[in-house]
This record gives structure tokens, C-alpha cells and sequence, in this order.
């Protein structure tokens, strides 16, 4: 079984090796990430068509044998090539099967998907296969944080304080791509300075993160729709944007999704929570408890769809986005309170 865990993941990225590689996971900003940096690799210049193709996994699953076509493909003008597919919500499996069982291509094939169950087919016939391999991605831990953060910081040429650092880490988290972003707009504020300081994440960091908004958050996922609207209305007096609320119920929905796949897997709710335990301030055990008993996976990863949908959307109608995200999060409330 070729699935990687931890600092292996860091070394095949470094040299891969296989031809057929399986991007997943919850935290989407490090699929894409992993993905990106993939087909950097690949090919000498993605933007490319005749050395990057790109395809949709929903089309493979219509016309399975395009894949091991498109990885045979022999570029129009010579040099490498690479075939980026895109999960959907259609089966694929197929496709990749029939791709695995052909004689290895001269061509690297990445594939990027959501969250995957053990069981996924697709997880499953990249997990058993010699020439391929599967890179899971999860939210970054604390101690994955603050090598996020030191290496930013780095790069802009900036130290950062104890204090500082401390304050940023339980801000960020989630998604990899959402992080990254909040770090760098830290790093922007304090151009010109040696060293960020816990002032500046202050000022910068935590209105965009969690934190600022809980009361809200935590009122979405428990159904109370009274609480939540109070709570929405005084994120806005504040000058919170729709959309940054909306990226916190994202995160939070990911967290949680995280801890309930634990618990559906025979772990106590306590050892769950704890398992996210970076993320979540000791003050909110209880209503992150309370929100795992009454959410299934299933339903979180619906609710996840959801808010994505309602995050893009409030981006596309920048003048509808505070209504999008009120009714993005009353309808998470209400399906809390049905149990739907």
C-alpha cells in the first residue's frame, strides 16, 4: 500500500518518483497546493496546453479510456508532458484503474480530489497500486503552523516574536491556501519593520480569523437562529465582511467534519476534540461537543458544499454578499435544529 504520512510526503514531493499521483483531503487550499507544485514539476511550462492537459473527472467517468490517451499523448513539440485531472462527483475509478494497469506511461498524471473515505474507490486502487501514490491532506497542526509562519517570514525578509507567533497560530488553520494568505497580508502590514509584532497580528490577523467571530459560528452550527442573527448583526457592526464570516464557517466546518469522521471511527468525543484541539479555544468545548453529537459526517460535508457555494457566490455579487452569507448560515442553523 502506497500511502504516505508526514515528513514522507515533504520527501517525494521533493523527488516524485511515480508516475500517477492522487492529491486529497479536507484542507482544499493544500490539495490545490500540492497539486500546483506537481505539475510545476512536470512540465516545463504548465500554461502550456500541449504539455498540460487539463480534464474533468466527471467526463472521465462518461469516456474512461480518454485518460490512458491523454497520458500517451506524445507532445506536439516535444519535451515533458503532464495530466492534471479534476475530481467532480461522478465515479472515475475506472479510468484511473485502466490508466494503472497500462504499461507506465512517459507522462506524470495528478489528480486532485476532495476529502476521500478509506473505502473511495479511487483511494483505494491508488493506495494498492505500485505505480501510483496517494498524498493525503489535512489540516496543518500547530507544529505545521509555525513552520508555515517562520518560512513566510523568511521569505519577506522579517523575524517575528515569541508572542507574536503564539497569538497567530491558533488564527490560522483549515485550509493551507486561507493561511498562507493571512500570513503574507501580516507580512505586508509590516514592511519596513525587523520584526512583526503581537500588536500587528492584532491589527491585522484577528478580525479575518475564528476567533473574532465564535459567538456566531457556534450559534449557526447549534440551530439557535435567535442568537445568530444578534450575533451576525453586531460581526457587521464591527466591520467583519460577508465573506469572512462565511470563510469561518468554512474552517469551522472543516474542524468539525474532521473530529466527527474520529468519532464515526469508534474515538470518544472528548479524544476527537482534543485531536483538534490547536483550533479550537478551550472556552468552546463544550459547543464543539455539542455540535459533534449532532452532526453526521455526511451532513457536514453537505453543509461544506454548501458554504463554498455561498462563499463563491457572495464573491460573483459583491453587493448581495451579506445577504448571501446571512441565509448561507440561518440555513445552517435551521438544518442543525431539524437534524437534516
Amino acid at each position: 500500500m502506497v500511502a504516505l504520512k508526514g515528513s514522507d510526503i515533504e520527501k517525494f514531493l521533493a523527488r516524485p518518483q511515480r508516475p500517477i499521483v492522487l492529491v486529497f483531503g479536507p484542507d482544499a487550499g493544500l490539495v490545490r497546493e500540492r497539486t500546483e507544485a506537481l505539475v510545476r514539476m512536470s512540465v516545463d511550462d504548465p500554461k502550456d496546453p500541449f504539455q498540460l492537459a487539463r480534464l474533468e473527472g466527471d467526463d472521465l467517468a462518461s469516456e474512461p479510456s480518454r485518460l490512458v490517451e491523454e497520458a500517451n499523448t506524445i507532445p506536439l513539440f516535444g519535451g515533458r508532458r503532464a495530466v492534471w485531472v479534476k475530481a467532480g462527483a461522478r465515479n472515475f475509478a475506472p479510468a484511473v484503474e485502466a490508466l494503472i494497469a497500462a504499461p507506465a506511461p512517459d507522462c506524470r498524471v495528478v489528480i486532485e480530489a476532495g476529502d476521500l473515505k478509506r473505502n473511495a474507490p479511487l483511494r483505494a486502487i491508488c493506495e494498492r497500486a505500485g505505480n501510483a501514490v496517494a498524498l493525503p491532506c489535512y489540516a496543518d497542526s500547530a507544529r505545521d503552523l509555525v513552520r508555515l509562519i517562520d518560512d513566510e517570514m523568511r521569505d519577506a525578509g522579517l523575524a517575528i516574536s515569541p508572542q507574536a507567533r503564539a497569538a497567530l497560530v491558533p488564527l490560522l488553520g483549515g485550509d493551507r491556501l486561507a493561511s498562507r494568505h493571512e500570513i503574507r497580508k501580516l507580512a505586508l502590514f509590516a514592511r519596513g519593520k525587523a520584526r512583526v509584532e503581537l500588536e500587528d497580528v492584532m491589527a491585522v490577523v484577528a478580525d479575518a480569523s475564528t476567533l473574532a467571530l465564535d459567538g456566531l459560528i457556534d450559534a449557526a452550527f447549534a440551530g439557535r437562529t435567535s442568537e445568530l442573527e444578534v450575533q451576525f448583526g453586531k460581526a457587521r457592526t464591527a466591520g467583519t465582511a460577508p465573506g469572512t464570516i462565511v470563510s469561518a464557517a468554512l474552517r469551522q466546518v472543516a474542524q468539525l467534519h474532521k473530529a466527527r469522521l474520529s468519532v464515526e471511527e469508534g474515538a470518544p468525543i472528548g479524544d476527537a476534540v482534543q485531536g483538534i484541539q490547536p483550533f479550537v479555544h478551550f472556552s468552546r468545548k463544550a459547543a464543539v461537543e455539542a455540535a459533534l453529537k449532532t452532526w453526521t459526517s455526511a451532513r457536514l460535508e453537505r453543509a461544506m458544499a454548501e458554504l463554498a457555494e455561498a462563499a463563491l457566490e457572495a464573491r460573483r455579487q459583491s453587493a448581495m454578499a451579506e445577504l448571501i452569507a446571512q441565509r448561507a448560515l440561518l440555513a445552517l442553523a435551521i438544518k442543525a435544529r431539524r437534524k437534516e
